[in-house]
């Protein structure tokens, strides 16, 4: 049983980056990604997409549901990275941090294009 469950953008290049990079370092295994923009994501009726298309979901394997930097943060501690994030969920720097997450995901898109050349995958073109 995995661990953590995380809810993706898979329209998103920078998103789908990070979750190829993700997997390559979980290799115990401990993390499903399901891709919110395929039919996976109807194995999760409680997920709402719009919502999680807002802001990264995950559900870690009490159920809990866990949002943006968090699920970030959990995920990258299960495959021995947390330290990457662990600064952006200190007090007082974890609001700023939120705040600037927030932004991003708001602009993902045009952040994407900014920095690999896309701004949206489609037709596969990001598929693993």
């Amino acid at each position: 049983m995995y661990q953590l469950t995380i809810f993706y953008d898979g329209f998103c290049p920078l998103c789908v980056k990070e979750m190829e990079t993700l997997r390559r370092h979980d290799k115990d295994e401990r993390i499903a990604l399901v891709d919110i923009q395929t039919d996976a994501i109807n194995d999760y009726p409680s997920i709402d997409v719009k919502e999680a298309s807002r802001i990264l979901h995950a559900i870690d394997q009490q159920g809990n549901l866990v949002l943006g930097l968090d699920a970030t943060h959990q995920a990258w501690k299960l495959v021995g990275k947390g330290w990457l994030y662990a600064p952006l969920r200190w007090p007082g720097v974890k609001v700023i941090a939120d705040w600037f997450y927030l932004r991003f995901a708001n602009n993902r898109y045009l952040i994407s294009k900014i920095f690999t050349g896309k701004s949206r995958c489609d037709n596969g073109q990001c598929s693993r």
